[in-house]
């Protein structure tokens, strides 16, 4: 504690200090303890596993960079990569901008917002469940409600999980569906903008569209970015959807094997736990190095108001 007696500021006594750091830490030791053993200890034990052979079976065995050799030479690892790139610089983006106009149209005043604002949201809570997957499964399937839909127009349909040509898109659209948490985040950037600014542009004579594009984008961008990088990283951890839509095997020909069903594959379904914690340490090189890279780019495109 600090006081004041005159001019002159007096100090707590060193021993009370301590008595309250000691105090700090009491409260603190349940989550510093929950912490070193359930995420500090399990993300150690994977680095050491990354570099042994283990079969969950038997004792790990050491093999230095073998894995990470291994990786060099996996063509089903080359074909998760582009898929998981594809997957995740095309549904974000289309994620986005769905959240983005949205949140526009919300802001500009519309009746019940309270109503909307928790409809658009929930779709975020639930895609991440196998319900949403297996729902979505049967929409596009081949006689789903899309090829139902088809049909009133004299339109053939097709199986579209079960086609490599546009099994991936489903991935897409769904992931693109879930954009009800960047919408509450962007809404809640659009009512941060000072309206003052919209006001002199329409006096100056400035448009809708202008003052979209020369004042509300710019003070957005901030929260376009930070969008951005929690979106990016979250895609490239999807699972779920493509487990249930191909059943757990990445097809139709590997065009849903996703980077993440792939290291469930070789960890659990061949038993090679050693070679996919080196996955799943790259895995985490790759997002690192992007959203650093994001960082930098933002530099050039993020606007501060300061």
């Amino acid at each position: 504690m600090i006081g004041r007696t005159g001019t002159r500021p007096v100090r707590a006594p060193v021993s009370w200090r301590r008595r309250g750091d000691r105090a700090a830490y009491l409260f603190l030791a349940p989550w510093l303890l929950g912490m070193a053993v359930f995420t500090l200890g399990p993300i150690l034990a994977s680095l050491y596993l990354s570099f042994t052979e283990y079969s969950l079976v038997a004792p790990p065995e050491w093999l230095g960079l073998e894995n990470y050799r291994e990786m060099l030479d996996d063509s089903r690892l080359r074909s998760a990569l582009v898929v998981t790139f594809t997957y995740v610089f095309v549904s974000v983006p289309v994620q986005l901008t769905l959240a983005l106009a949205l949140a526009v149209a919300l802001n500009s005043g519309v009746r019940g917002l309270r109503f909307y604002r928790s409809v658009y949201y929930l779709p975020s809570l639930l895609a991440g469940s196998v319900s949403i997957a297996i729902l979505w499964r049967q929409v596009f399937g081949g006689q789903g409600l899309v090829n139902q839909l088809l049909d009133r127009f004299g339109i053939q349909g097709t199986s579209w999980i079960g086609h490599p040509d546009y099994a991936l898109g489903t991935l897409v659209v769904l992931n693109a569906w879930t954009f009800g948490a960047p919408m509450v985040i962007f809404l809640a950037g659009l009512r941060q903008i000072p309206a003052m600014y919209h006001e002199a542009a329409a006096v100056d004579g400035a448009g809708r569209v202008a003052r979209f594009f020369r004042i509300t984008l710019p003070l957005l961008t901030p929260i376009i970015f930070f969008n951005l990088v929690l979106q990016v990283i979250d895609a490239f951890q999807s699972f779920t959807q493509a487990f249930v839509i191909s059943g757990g095997t990445g097809g139709p020909a590997d065009s849903t094997l996703l980077y993440t069903l792939y290291l469930y594959e070789r960890g659990f379904g061949s038993f090679d736990m050693g070679y996919a914690a080196a996955l799943a340490w790259f895995l985490l090189v790759v997002i690192a190095a992007l959203t650093a890279a994001n960082f930098l780019l933002a530099k050039r495109w993020v606007f501060y108001g300061d």
